[in-house]
């Protein structure tokens, strides 16, 4: 998704925390979403998301699953 040159708008969606920092969902003007997690820094974690492929200049973040009430279902 970093090959995009036009700039990226969000549209702030919701979020599960109480003090509005952290975690949030947002949907964009591509299409996608941008979800504001908790960095993965868990080195078994981090282990497995590599063996399946994780490739260099992407993440992983943790979110409660309550956020995903936020994202529109798709294809019903």
């Amino acid at each position: 998704m970093s090959d995009h040159e036009e700039p990226l708008n969000l549209t702030f969606l919701g979020t599960t925390s109480t003090g509005g920092q952290c975690p949030n969902a947002y949907a964009t003007d591509r299409g996608t979403y941008v979800i504001q997690g908790y960095k993965i820094t868990d080195p078994t974690a981090l282990a497995q998301l590599h063996e399946r492929g994780l490739p260099e200049g992407e993440t992983a973040v943790e979110i409660p699953a309550g956020l995903l009430k936020f994202l529109p279902v798709q294809g019903s």
